[in-house]
Order: C-alpha cells, then structure tokens, then sequence
C-alpha cells in the first residue's frame, strides 16, 4: 500500500511540474555586456519565443518536458535552444545559439519596461486603419485625425529608420512614432504611419526590394494623403531621413522633417559605425584599423558589384573574421549593393520645400556634425533649419553616453523639447 502511494505521489509531482511549466516565463540574456529578455509562450499545444528588446513575437519553437521537469525547447528558424528545470518558482537552463552557450533562468510572467510616453486613451482626436499599395505591395497603417481637421490641416507622413519595423517604430518596448503621432494630433497635425513592407500588417517583397522601393511606399502613402489633404510633408529617421529628402528632390514632400537623417554615403556611415563599437568593445586600435580598413574596401566592392577580398590569412582574431564574413554575406543583398552606392548629397540642390533637420549631439550611429553640414553644403539655406540637440541619442533620448547599450534602460521614449520644436516649426512653415 505504501508503494502505491509513494508511485501516486511521484505521478502526481511531475502533473505538477509539467503543469507550471505553461505560461508565460522570461529571462535576460547577457549578451557581450548588452541584456536581452527572452520570453516563451508555453502551452500544452507547443511554443513561441519573444524577443520584445527586438520587437519580434510569436517566433515558432518545439517543447518537451521530461516526467522529472527538465524543459527543451528548440527554436529552429534561428537556430537557437534552451534547456533548464523547473526548480520552484524558476527554470534555470542554458540558452545556446550557433555555437554560444550562456545562462538563462526562467521566471513566471513577463518584466514590463516603464514607457511613461507612451500614448493610452482616451484620446482628443481619432485614428482610422487605412492601406495603400504600391505595385504588389500592400501598405497598413494608422492615420490619427486632430479635432476639428479640414484640407488645411498640416499631414505628415512618417518613414522608419533601417531594418523592418512597425508603424510605431517599435524598438525595446518604446515606440516613438506613436509619440509623434499623439504630440502632433493634440497640436493640430495629421499623421500617417504604417508597418513596413513585409513586415505586422503590410506585404511586400523583402528579398529583392532596394531602398527606392522603400521611397516608393512612402510616396504611395503620400498620395493617400493629398487625397484629404492639401499640405502633406514626410518625416523620416535615420534611413527614413535620406528617403523623405529623396521624396523632397522628386517634387513629393511640400515640407520635411529629418531626424537623425542620413545625408553623408551609407559606406561612411557603416565605418563609423564600426570603429565605434569595436572600440566600444575594447578592441586594441591596430586592430581596430585594420578590420576598418577591410571592411571599408569590402563596402567599396560591393557597391561596384564586385567580390570582396577574403580575410582568412589576416592577422585579425577569429570573432572578427567571422564578423567580416557575416558583414560581407549581408552586404550581398540588392538592398545592401545599392545602399551602399547611394549618394543624397547628388539630390540635395533639387530639393525646392523646407527642411527641418535635427540631430542628436550624443548620436554614435548617425554623426551629427558631418550630416548637417551636408546638408549645409548642398541645400539652399533659406529653405534649410537645422539644429544638433544636445545631450541627446540617435533615438532623440537624453542619455549618458549615446551608446546603443543605453537605448532600452532609458524609460524617456523621444525628448518632449524635439516634439515642441517639432510642432512650432510645423505651425510657422507648414500651416496654410
């Protein structure tokens, strides 16, 4: 009888562990200094993986729980796994990916960030789901209506930065478009933002699209506007500051917002960019210099359509050898090549509509000195305002030190003196 209920209670156990081990359980990855929250989606049915730092949800993954409560979980499409055991109120495991092992404990539930920007109703003014197509892509979005708006009322368009996003701009639970979005209806402005091609509620070719496709879905969206509008302008970040400047240069915009626009050769850019963060990371300077140095010729090669030179016998470390094979395969998509050979400085003299250009002072992705001075350069000045604001980073946060690390501890979504600027400036030049 005493086996019996020994066997019972051992049966019983496991449900138990099997039991709380659905849900939702979190976890931060230390990944070379930068934390990153894992979340899987557990259920009796299966699992799903969340990267909410990296805004991408529902990612597909297999699970398998043993009668003592060890948990596997593998995550194919990224090549990815956990395994841990349920101990408590935690699964303590490991999280390998291509070859990285690192910790990852488990906790019941999800750590949300505070976003105190972040628009919640009731709001003054209304929003309306609309789409538009350009070719066979087919672009959704939200159009937020101020009070009381008419044909007059100033209508933005608003262009995300590189990579594919979602109409909020989404990135480490702060969302600034929606921010934008919600200053300019409560001073009176239009807005339409949307999810990119191929990416939450939009479709579209993301294999062999290059960035004039992507000023084509801006322009498609600008289109829609005039329909309701009679002063229609674009604003962009990062990327999105080169396309809206683009769309200005083809006689599109009648006004532009560029933040943290990217006026000066992505090859440039891309550099920069480099040489920040391998020092940022500790490399010593020759080697800096000399992964630099290739990468930069890799850059020219590709813009030419020709094969970079391969670096296996180089003296730089084995990670950033990797690194540079990595670079040089993402490099080789239609979108990278013609990046990559794009120069907005050439389009500047055509544009003929204001320009409103702010750049953060602390920015270590877009440098703000030789992106406005371009800009300088190449514009008519009477049409050209500029301003390097101060203390803040490429997303337009007061920060400390503008490094990347930075972005999802800040809880401060887009500086409310940018939003001010941003709503005076449209007022005095966009406004009929």
């Amino acid at each position: 009888m005493k086996r019996a209920f020994i066997l019972t209670l051992v049966s019983l156990l496991s449900a138990i562990s099997t039991q709380a081990q659905t849900g939702r359980w979190s976890g931060k990855l230390n990944v070379q200094g930068m934390s990153l929250t894992i979340v899987f989606n557990i259920s009796d049915e299966g699992c799903t993986m969340d990267s909410p730092d990296q805004n991408v949800k529902g990612i597909k993954a297999e699970k398998s729980v043993t009668d003592d409560g060890l948990l596997s979980i593998s995550i194919p499409v990224i090549g990815a796994s956990f395994e841990g055991k349920y101990c408590a109120d935690s699964i303590p495991g490991t999280f390998r990916q291509r070859g990285i092992a690192l910790p990852l404990t488990l906790k019941p539930g999800t750590q949300k960030a505070s976003r105190p920007q972040t628009p919640v109703p009731p709001f003054p003014y209304t929003t309306e789901e609309v789409s538009f197509n350009n070719g066979n892509a087919t672009l959704r979005g939200t159009l937020t209506l101020p009070a009381n708006f008419s044909r007059h009322t100033p209508a933005v368009i608003m262009v995300t930065g590189s990579g594919m996003q979602n109409r909020d701009e989404e990135i480490f639970e702060h969302k600034p478009f929606a921010v934008i979005a919600d200053a300019f209806a409560r001073a009176g402005i239009a807005t339409l933002r949307y999810d990119d091609r191929g990416f939450g509620e939009s479709t579209g070719d993301i294999v062999s699209f290059t960035i004039e496709d992507l000023k084509d879905d801006a322009g498609a969206g600008v289109s829609l506007l005039k329909e309701r509008f009679d002063n229609v302008g674009v604003l962009g970040h990062s990327e999105g500051g080169s396309i809206a400047l683009m769309l200005a240069a083809e006689g599109k915009a009648d006004f532009v917002i560029s933040l943290a626009g990217a006026i000066i050769p992505c090859k440039e850019t891309l550099v920069s960019q480099n040489a920040y963060l391998l020092r940022e990371k500790g490399f010593a300077e020759d080697v800096t210099d000399e992964y630099v140095a290739a990468i930069s010729d890799a850059f020219d090669s590709i813009a030419k359509g020709e094969t970079p030179r391969d670096m296996d016998s180089s003296s730089l470390p084995f990670a950033l050898k990797q690194n540079y094979k990595a670079a040089v395969r993402q490099c080789g998509t239609p979108y990278m090549r013609h990046l990559l050979a794009l120069d907005i400085r050439k389009m500047l003299c055509n544009v003929r509509c204001p320009v409103l250009a702010l750049n953060g002072s602390r920015d270590m992705q877009v440098d703000a000195t030789r992106n406005l001075k371009a800009l300088h350069d190449g514009m008519d000045s009477q049409l050209l305002t500029t301003m390097e604001v101060e203390h803040v980073n490429h997303l337009f946060q007061h920060c400390n030190t503008g490094s990347i690390s930075e972005y999802k501890d800040i809880e401060e979504t887009f500086a409310p003196e940018v939003l001010q600027l941003m709503t005076d400036w449209l007022h005095k030049t966009a406004s009929k």
